[in-house]
């Protein structure tokens, strides 16, 4: 009967804690959700917007500059179809340093575009409706720049090609390289080529402009000091 008495006061006991400790977890998940001071989903929404325009800001500075892709880790080098049309070409007289130069020519192309670039992503950030904010605030840390990129990216590359093709042309890259296949193409036993630039120069500037989009988001997350608006501070302390 007494250790009937006491298993009865043990379980008790332990439901009653169980409760307790329900409850605690409970009150903790409305915090995190709510914070001492709520945000709106509005406020949310202008905070990863502001976050987006500055890492915009920061990678089209940067990477419109002079060697600006060059001179970076997205560097855009020759597409790798075009690889064997090189190493033929390398022998030829005329076009001994054809791979360096159409990389620099490449990567001049990507800076003249990258100067333009900036209405076209901003009018992007703009147009998106945050329904889920709070679950993109929550996210990676790349997390809004991963959303920004598969709500425009298409509408994105749609846009820039003709401004990829003018910078192409700006610095004389796709003569270049018609010339350059022009005589690989009239080497004897080669199957005739003719790789487009066009497609690879705009994916790789735009996985750059990305690229650094989401190291500006990164640095926003994680280091108060990057938050240089109040807004900013308010949004991302509710992950911190």
């Amino acid at each position: 009967m007494r250790l009937s008495f006491l298993l009865l006061a043990i379980l008790t006991f332990t439901i009653s804690n169980a409760q307790i400790n329900l409850g605690g977890l409970i009150d903790k998940g409305k915090k995190v959700l709510e914070g001492e001071n709520p945000l709106s989903k509005d406020e949310i929404a202008a905070g990863l917007k502001q976050a987006l325009d500055k890492g915009i800001d920061e990678a089209v500075t940067r990477l419109s500059a002079e060697d600006g892709y060059l001179a970076s880790t997205y560097k855009i080098e020759v597409p790798e179809e075009a690889q064997k049309v090189i190493s033929k070409l390398k022998l030829v007289p005329g076009f001994e340093n054809v791979e360096q130069e159409l990389i620099l020519r490449m990567n001049r192309a990507a800076e003249v575009a990258a100067k333009k670039a900036t209405p076209i992503f901003v009018d992007a950030v703009r147009s998106i409706s945050f329904d889920d904010a709070m679950n993109i605030l929550k996210g990676e840390d790349d997390a809004a720049t991963d959303y920004l990129s598969a709500k425009s990216r298409k509408k994105l590359y749609d846009e820039f090609m003709p401004v990829i093709v003018s910078a192409l042309d700006e610095v004389n890259a796709r003569s270049y390289w018609k010339s350059a296949t022009d005589a690989y193409n009239k080497l004897p036993f080669v199957k005739k080529v003719n790789p487009e630039l066009d497609d690879h120069v705009n994916t790789k500037a735009l996985d750059g402009l990305f690229g650094l989009i989401a190291v500006k988001e990164k640095g926003i997350r994680n280091n108060i000091d990057q938050r240089s608006t109040d807004l900013l501070r308010k949004v991302f302390a509710q992950q911190d």
